[in-house]
């Protein structure tokens, strides 16, 4: 079946259909913090009806740590503002004055050390959360239970095809940087607390190094007095870092990613009301959790199903879906995770030529520059993968904010993505698929 052949009045009822359930979720529920209670109650909400369009909901359970993702961002410049200023003491004051501490003050790399291996380790920890992803931070921190709802539609005879619908439904905790500046004054200030950490992480080792070998050399001694002036303008940008995230506001999460989210599940809707069945076509919803804690439901998913997903004979892939509201940004992502991670390019060209297909001729392939989608996790795995999403990269005035919201929600660029996701289904599935009569 093709796409042209779908009954398109079918996508935009569930556009509307969409637009109403989120609202409702943020009315009901509001923000939804990662392994929350508030995110089990917007998946029952929504599992009662994927239950009228599929063959089997159920739940899988996992551990994760919630706050242990973007805790790096108060630990390391806590820790970096913490090191220049007792290497401040020992490098500026008086020995006299310091009393047992005298001695230390009489090491000339001592100050110039403590900021270096202070930055180092501060960058590190940065690197393996924030560009990796890697569960580095999780064993310090309390773990709560997430759940991953899983909905799918059998094909009628033999399995041969899996595609995977997914979406997150928790939302994240507050970003200053993006309310404050409407979007627009992140990218600056995340990439000047980069840059600066990573000066004085070069400064400090390079100074450290050279006066604790005894070199005198007229640069030696222009590094040691000049060097550690410009670690306060480091001190600046990490009080902007530490400021950075709002632990105690929590985003609706309409656009970010409620509409992901009700795409995997309208998905499975549209397909019913359109009385389609595949053969050997099975369709899944994944409405997972805790990607806004680190991606951690889709790589705890990723890892379950390793061997059903890549191992049993049964092609599968996986349409992530984040974030449907900046139609004219609107792309297909082949690159992933602040562009380390390269999607399966036969599956990103099957969702390009379903947007053709449907009628949408200007996406583009697009790289998640900064941060990650959930696709990321499973091509990381082994799984094939890729994500589409509508988001202005600036990013947007509405990202990771309490903007974010149901009034903020752009219905024509629901559609065109609901235009897409069909299109794939059916192009993935490449069956000849009478629809019954509903």
């Amino acid at each position: 079946m093709k796409f042209a052949d779908f009954d398109k009045k079918i996508i935009k009822d569930n556009v509307k259909y969409s637009v109403d359930k989120i609202t409702e979720i943020i009315q009901k529920v509001g923000g939804r913090e990662p392994g929350s209670k508030e995110c089990f109650e917007a998946q029952e909400m929504l599992r009662k009806d994927l239950e009228k369009y599929c063959d089997e909901t159920h739940y899988e359970d996992y551990k994760m740590a919630p706050k242990a993702f973007l805790a790096f961002t108060k630990g390391v410049s806590a820790s970096i503002i913490g090191a220049i200023a007792a290497g401040g003491v020992l490098k500026y004051a008086k020995p006299e004055k310091l009393g047992k501490l005298g001695k230390l003050a009489n090491c000339k790399s001592l100050p110039h050390a403590i900021v270096g291996t202070t930055a180092i380790a501060g960058l590190t920890v940065t690197a393996m959360e924030f560009l990796l992803y890697k569960e580095f931070c999780d064993p310090l921190f309390k773990k709560v239970t997430g759940k991953n709802l899983i909905a799918t539609r059998k094909a009628t005879e033999e399995t041969k095809k899996r595609i995977v619908i997914n979406g997150h439904i928790d939302s994240a905790y507050e970003w200053r940087h993006t309310y404050y500046g409407k979007g627009k004054g992140m990218t600056p200030i995340m990439a000047g607390s980069i840059v600066t950490g990573i000066a004085s992480a070069v400064l400090s080792t390079v100074t450290a190094i050279l006066t604790a070998s005894g070199n005198k050399s007229k640069f030696t001694q222009i590094m040691d007095k000049y060097s550690y002036p410009f670690h306060f303008f480091t001190i600046l940008n990490m009080l902007t870092l530490f400021a950075f995230v709002n632990f105690k506001n929590l985003v609706p999460g309409a656009n970010d990613n409620l509409t992901g989210t009700l795409a995997a599940a309208t998905a499975l809707k549209m397909l019913d009301e359109a009385g389609i069945s595949f053969k050997n076509t099975e369709v899944v919803a994944m409405i997972t959790d805790g990607e806004e804690a680190g991606l951690r439901g889709a790589k705890q998913f990723a890892k379950d199903h390793y061997k059903e997903y890549v191992e049993s004979g049964v092609e599968t892939a996986v349409l992530c879906v984040d974030t449907l509201t900046d139609l004219e940004y609107l792309n297909v992502y082949s690159r992933d995770m602040t562009g380390t991670v390269k999607h399966d390019q036969d599956f990103c060209n099957l969702v390009m030529d379903a947007a053709i297909e449907a009628g949408h001729t200007d996406l583009e392939f697009a790289n998640v520059f900064f941060g990650s989608s959930d696709a990321a996790a499973f091509t990381q795995a082994g799984i094939t993968a890729t994500c589409l999403a509508a988001m202005d990269p600036a990013p947007a005035d509405y990202y990771h904010n309490r903007r974010d919201s149901y009034d903020r929600l752009v219905p024509e660029a629901i559609e065109a993505s609901y235009d897409i996701i069909m299109s794939t289904i059916l192009k993935f599935a490449d069956e000849d698929v009478t629809p019954e009569k509903k």
